[in-house]
């Protein structure tokens, strides 16, 4: 059976109001917030410092995401999630109903303290978001999911920036400020009552409401108390928002400084970019197999990286006019494209980036911390946010750096940090060699996998093929399985680090190596009583002509000792391929080749005998080697 696309989600109740909800809030907090700093550069009469008042706009924005995320966490925890963005939503309400106040009286005080509290709404409000969505979408709709929602997120505050350009255009501008702030937030509101019900995860949590205190007990939560897979998530996502506030700060200064361009190619730069990101965050779920696929995650910095090396390369040699170009003037100029389109490739890649790893963390929080530990994420985003203004004051100012060498900089951290991440966390790197191998060499097709059961302790029995079978059927799993293999496959060089870090188990024949063969069995054991998936070759050896062997007895033994559910599976294509046994193999040949991965349903233990599931996986096969 063939996944919906993430599309489908858009027209399901349980997912539907929710994006309504986050989409209508991120574009409403754009069109204040950049109203109100083009009010304070255009508009009000005061006689403070305008570049001191629009920084001081952005630390009102972000200072209480330090100061209440971790209250927002415990909230999202202790209370019933829907009912809480209905009460967030609604105090999003008064909120606006004081912003537009402030707007119609040209009130500057009342407008920053309006800004100040949408923030923490903000702040309340994030946590929640991003636990709900494991409570009400399965496994493998969650990538898509967070895609939805990256996209949403992205396209929403491009369209408040630009929207708010607009109005602030009119002479009007303030009544029409107050009544579309007002108007969204109710938008918004009534999104959120369609929310289906959403439990909450620890009802009897005691709310701890010692800011500072709770704070560092979250942080600690998330980076301390959590998988190393996920406290490093949460380290690369910050990441990630570091670099996007560089870029997105420095975009208006580059456009006009290095591309000669006017208001309008800043909106250009902020629409392509935007593009990219909803763009990738789109792609995710087609290139993660509907699936979380942290092997996206290396892929996502290498490209984060190489176009932020020819955006460096491209942005030299742009010739000034006597006015500054407009959008249409800079398209004239064929390097124009180049710079763009290593600004769509940021994005894109950026998209590739941060899903899989929201989608890690929502996956692999318990539920009774997801919120909490989604609270220390926020934290730590606006932490990073804080110190990449600081770096690049540090890059500009002190280091006299021209903002393309600032991109360069950023760029090559952009290696020592998400190498640092991958030595750490190995899986990344495993998981982005199996992606590349799917979807370079072979062209994968999965049939059946649905009989694999999402949860619980089971057996997969399949023909032995070639000698990348198992990181095959690994980058087609959904979840992470312990494969069995002959030990010397497991000890080849390359390839020894992916087994390695994949928690693969090597045998050998009793007379070979009887340690060996007993250790593997006694770590299967453990495998299956802590309720994982064991994938085992029966043959016990490569295919020499691409017909199956008989099924050794290991497989029976395994059974006898541990009585669980047996999946029989099947590899189709692979003889023939440059890593199969095929003597009249070549590089080249097959190159790119279709290949299937069959599951048959599911058989009990008591008549799993290893001819029967020898002659399940010859029919699964066909004739098709």
């Amino acid at each position: 059976m063939t996944p919906d696309s993430q599309f489908t989600l858009l027209g399901k109740r349980r997912f539907l109001p929710f994006f309504l909800t986050q989409l209508l809030g991120a574009f409403n907090d754009n069109i204040f917030k950049q109203s109100l700093i083009l009010a304070i550069l255009y508009k009000l009469s005061s006689g403070a410092d305008k570049s001191l008042l629009v920084n001081l706009c952005a630390l009102l924005f972000i200072l209480p995401f330090f100061l209440f995320s971790a209250l927002g966490g415990q909230f999202g925890e202790k209370f019933a999630k829907d009912s809480l963005i209905r009460a967030i939503k609604f105090a999003e309400i008064l909120i606006m109903l004081a912003g537009a106040a402030g707007v119609l009286l040209d009130s500057l005080p009342l407008m920053l303290a309006v800004l100040f509290c949408m923030g923490t709404q903000s702040a309340l409000f994030g946590p929640v978001k991003y636990s709900i969505l494991p409570q009400h979408l399965r496994e493998q709709e969650l990538v898509g999911g967070n895609a939805l929602v990256e996209m949403g997120t992205f396209l929403a505050i491009l369209a408040g920036t630009i929207g708010a350009g607009i109005i602030m255009a009119s002479s009007a501008y303030a009544q029409i400020v107050a009544g579309s702030v007002v108007v969204v937030a109710v938008l918004g509101y009534l999104a959120s009552r369609a929310i289906p019900r959403a439990h909450a995860a620890l009802p009897e949590l005691a709310l701890d409401w010692n800011i500072l205190r709770q704070s560092w007990r979250i942080m600690r939560l998330g980076l301390k108390e959590q998988p190393v897979s996920v406290s490093r998530s949460l380290l690369g996502n910050s990441w990630f928002w570091f670099l996007g506030a560089i870029y997105l700060t420095q975009i208006p200064a580059y456009a006009k400084d290095w591309l000669h361009g006017d208001e309008s190619v800043v909106t250009l730069i902020l629409t392509v970019f935007s593009l990219g990101i909803g763009l990738g965050s789109m792609l995710c779920e087609r290139m993660s197999g509907h699936k979380v696929e942290i092997g996206l995650v290396p892929f996502g910095s290498i490209g984060l990286t190489l176009f932020g090396v020819l955006l460096w390369w491209h942005s030299d040699g742009f010739v000034q006019g006597a006015a500054p170009h407009d959008w249409l003037t800079l398209l004239g100029h064929g390097q124009a494209w180049w710079v763009l389109g290593a600004i769509l490739g940021i994005g894109l890649f950026g998209g590739f980036y941060i899903v899989p790893l929201y989608a890690l963390i929502q996956s692999r929080t318990v539920e009774q911390e997801r919120a909490r530990v989604i609270a220390a994420n926020n934290i730590l985003n606006a932490l990073f946010m804080v110190v990449s203004a600081i770096a690049s004051i540090l890059f500009l100012s002190v280091a006299e750096l021209s903002i393309p060498q600032l991109f360069l900089a950023i760029s090559l951290m952009n290696v020592a940090v998400n190498s640092y991440i991958f030595k750490i966390v190995p899986e990344f790197s495993m998981r982005f060699l199996i992606w590349l191998l799917g979807h370079s060499m072979y062209r994968v097709e999965h049939r059946g996998l649905e009989a694999i059961p999402e949860d619980g302790a089971a057996v997969l029995v399949c023909n032995h093929v070639s000698f990348v079978d198992a990181l095959l059927i690994g980058g087609a799993v959904r979840r992470p399985v312990r494969f069995v293999m002959y030990y010397k496959i497991y000890n080849l060089p390359l390839l020894n680090f992916i087994f390695r870090t994949a928690g693969t188990v090597p045998i050998a024949g009793r007379n070979e190596d009887l340690l060996v063969y007993d250790a593997a069995f006694k770590k299967i054991a453990e495998y299956l009583r802590n309720g994982e998936l064991v994938c085992i070759f029966p043959e016990g050896k490569l295919t020499g002509d691409g017909e199956i062997s008989e099924f050794k007895g290991g497989i029976e033994r395994i059974l006898a000792e541990n009585p669980v559910p047996v999946i029989p599976m099947a590899l189709k294509g692979l003889w023939g391929s440059f890593f199969s046994r095929d003597p009249d193999k070549g590089v080249f040949r097959r190159l790119w080749s279709r290949i299937q991965l069959v599951a048959g349903a599911p058989l009990g233990p008591e008549c799993a005998d290893r001819q029967r599931l020898q002659a399940q996986v010859a029919e699964l096969r066909g004739d098709l080697r």
